[in-house]
């Protein structure tokens, strides 16, 4: 896969299908001898001073005192996992957005407002570190709406699988009904030369996904706005203010509120339960989380 980098391979899914039961990926570290490790924990991993060769387009002067990434990861080939789904920063969220939380450190956050410059940096430094980096997508069940946390699972039965990150997600933008060079993050890494962001120039193998449009939309809510006034708004002045002292407790705390005690159990707990009461893979996930 590796030496196509426009290519990419789709498969539609059985909703009950075996596939379904890969998302189980205890059983199969346990069963693999796979060892779990986090990049905040010293005993797993240290974080190292890392100078790209690559030309960065937001990240050096995020961190002027240096960029740091996890030792452990260079030199490691990498499986991207992610789902298909919406996102109310970047539009939508994939392949190159997974590496987010694996490759920046605590501060993350400071990135926001450059978020689609830092996922292009984050693509070449993974490119730099990695042997090989693989991406497979699920899209069983695609997420559309206010995404990623408070989505509205669209049952798809798609699954996508590429070595090219950019190619992906253009693909996975396209299915869900965007057009990929009208996203930043996308387009800046086809410009590049870190990836094909074109559909045009992708070539699909597999089963024929290629006029599929599912006319997903980026919903928004009271957290869409208060991230707006803090990444983008006028109120960015205040970042360092509040990002940078003590008081990042204030919007955590806010956003731990919104997300987990009122919007999650007002209407996306339910959104839930009816996934799994109704959807072919919620029962297939209810029952292999059964003991």
């Amino acid at each position: 896969m590796a030496k196509l980098p426009g290519r990419l391979y789709s498969s539609k899914c059985e909703s009950l299908g075996e596939k379904g039961n890969l998302n189980r990926y205890v059983p199969i570290f346990r069963r693999y001898a796979v060892p779990v490790r986090y990049n905040f924990r010293k005993e797993d991993m240290t974080w190292i001073s890392y100078k790209p060769q690559a030309k960065m387009l937001a990240l050096d002067h995020i961190y002027p005192e240096g960029i740091h990434i996890p030792d452990y990861f260079i030199g490691k080939n990498i499986v991207h996992l992610p789902t298909i789904k919406t996102h109310m920063y970047t539009t939508t969220t994939g392949a190159m957005k997974n590496a987010f939380g694996g490759l920046l450190s605590k501060y993350r956050h400071y990135t926001h407002s450059w978020i689609h410059e830092t996922l292009v940096d984050l693509l070449a430094i993974q490119k730099e570190i990695h042997p090989g980096i693989l991406a497979v997508m699920d899209g069983t069940t695609a997420g559309d709406g206010a995404g990623p946390r408070m989505i509205r699972p669209v049952e798809k039965n798609v699954i996508l699988a590429s070595a090219d990150q950019v190619a992906i997600d253009a693909v996975a933008a396209k299915l869900m009904g965007f057009d990929p060079l009208s996203i930043k993050y996308t387009r800046l890494a086809h410009e590049h030369g870190l990836g094909v962001g074109d559909p045009r120039d992708i070539e699909l193998m597999g089963d024929d996904v290629a006029g599929e449009s599912w006319g997903f939309k980026v919903g928004y809510n009271s957290h869409s706005f208060l991230a707006w006034l803090a990444w983008y708004g006028p109120t960015r002045v205040l970042q360092k203010l509040v990002l940078c002292t003590p008081l990042v407790i204030i919007p955590t705390l806010i956003g731990e509120i919104e997300q987990d005690y009122l919007y999650w159990p007002s209407k996306y707990k339910r959104i839930a339960a009816q996934w799994r009461e109704s959807t072919g893979w919620g029962q297939l996930f209810r029952r292999y989380q059964q003991p």
